[in-house]
């Protein structure tokens, strides 16, 4: 990103200027080689700048999930404060993904104007408005309104974090999206367990139970603000990354800045599983606490069933992209994914509240689908501007192909009277989420297969 950048420039004219003083200073140290404080200044910066954006990207990612989880914690008091029907409901549950399909897609352009950076510190902004202003919108359509605002933070933020990651951490893509994702189960699960705790501290009042998330989400500008000060002090260089259209450092190599991701069957796969996964994990987050409910579990305990489906993914989250990486093909990975999947829907579908635990565990591991999939994004790609294309394509279009099911969720429930039907499509969905992930899965590149076709259409 834009600190290794400016690392390497400084270098470049630090070097410049020990050859000038050793060339005209006859005092001038005889080993050419011997680190100046200058050169030992900007190893410091460097590795100064690399803690703060470890920092930026945990903080970061603790709230790509709270605005949702916490809802679905106080779904009913919801519904219940603004007069929702079930269809209704099921809309709210949708507006996650089709914010993140139609704001997803603008990421890498604004990353080309502003830096990755200076947008994710903007994603959090946003997100801490729109969390302060939502349940105080006072209608149903305020409320949507300021749940986009948060949601088109969160979406420009989840495009961007893969790229900040391949580009500042090339050698460590697997710890460090498992670090990642750790922290955004984290913030997911810790939203469900402690938002009905928390509101009934504050008197059972759900607006303001809704609203302290704002505050995490004002703490997550705080790393970026530097980023965002150096990217200003030197607007006009290279270390703004303009040359690389992502504003992010570069690794040495030849960018596909023609790359045609829609020719590469690998990113359509990838597309599909990421879709697939997401119309799980939105299920999940808006409606699992809700189907507890209905069997008989307390509220409390329904938000507590659901912050261990999240929480589940902390350990995993780290662990998975690490075996990952490992692999040369990560099919066996999405077929055990899947299979716990159909086991938490058969024990929902057969006795929800009789082994609740059970399925929320299950659920949970098979949610982990999306750090795997995240993880895919960076090794299905050779190069930086290619992990940009395809971590805009992959969640733009899985996002838009994920928006139908909570939807639809909410109204077979609707109108079918209980949780079978949506239970069932929820198993039916995963069988063709394995496919798609055991096809993302093969050891090839997006630059390769687009290059083949290209060559193939070449007269």
């Amino acid at each position: 990103m834009m600190g290794i950048m400016v690392s390497e420039e400084a270098r470049t004219m630090t070097s410049t200027r020990i050859r000038g003083w050793s060339d005209t200073d006859p005092s001038a140290p005889s080993d050419p080689s011997a680190p100046s404080d200058l050169e030992s200044e900007t190893h410091a910066t460097r590795a100064w700048m690399t803690r703060l954006v470890t920092v930026g990207i945990v903080l970061t990612a603790l709230n790509l999930r709270p605005a949702i989880t916490s809802l679905g914690a106080l779904l009913e008091e919801v519904r219940d404060g603004f007069g929702m029907s079930g269809s209704v409901a099921g809309l709210l549950t949708s507006v996650p993904p089709l914010c993140f399909a139609a704001f997803g897609v603008m990421a890498p352009r604004l990353a080309r104007r502003f830096g990755p950076g200076t947008v994710v510190c903007a994603g959090m902004v946003a997100i801490a408005a729109g969390l302060a202003i939502r349940p105080y919108a006072g209608s149903t359509a305020g409320f949507l309104a300021a749940s986009a605002l948060a949601l088109m933070g969160i979406a420009v933020s989840n495009v961007l974090m893969p790229v900040i990651v391949k580009r500042w951490f090339p050698d460590r893509v697997g710890s460090m999206t498992g670090l990642y994702s750790m922290a955004l189960a984290l913030g997911t699960s810790a939203a469900a367990a402690v938002t009905v705790p928390v509101t009934d501290t504050l008197g059972g009042d759900w607006q303001s139970g809704l609203a302290v998330w704002a505050g995490l989400a004002a703490a997550a500008v705080l790393p970026w603000i530097p980023l965002v000060r150096a990217r200003g002090a030197d607007s006009g260089s290279a270390a703004l990354g303009r040359d690389t259209g992502s504003g992010a450092g570069e690794p040495a190599g030849p960018e596909p800045d023609g790359l045609r991701i829609t020719r590469s069957r690998t990113a359509w796969a990838l597309a599909v599983f990421f879709g697939l996964q997401a119309t799980a994990a939105y299920i999940t987050m808006g409606w699992m606490a809700q189907i507890f409910r209905d069997a008989g579990v307390s509220a409390g305990t329904a938000g507590l069933l659901l912050a261990v489906t999240m929480v589940m993914g902390v350990p995993l989250a780290f662990i998975i992209p690490r075996v990952a990486t490992r692999l040369s093909h990560q099919g066996p990975i999405v077929v055990a994914l899947g299979v716990c999947g159909l086991a938490g829907y058969a024990g929902l579908y057969f006795a929800p509240a009789g082994g609740a635990w059970a399925w929320a565990l299950l659920l949970g591991v098979s949610n982990c689908a999306f750090p795997l999939a995240l993880t895919l994004v960076g090794m299905r790609a050779r190069t930086g501007a290619g992990v940009v294309k395809l971590s805009a394509f992959a969640q733009s279009a899985g996002y838009l192909l994920s928006i139908p099911g909570p939807l639809l969720v909410g109204v077979l429930y609707q109108h079918s009277g209980g949780w079978g039907l949506p239970i069932a499509l929820m198993a039916a969905l995963m069988i063709p989420q394995m496919a798609a992930g055991i096809l993302a899965g093969r050891d090839r590149t997006v630059e390769d297969e687009a290059t083949r076709g290209l060559s193939r259409e070449a007269p």
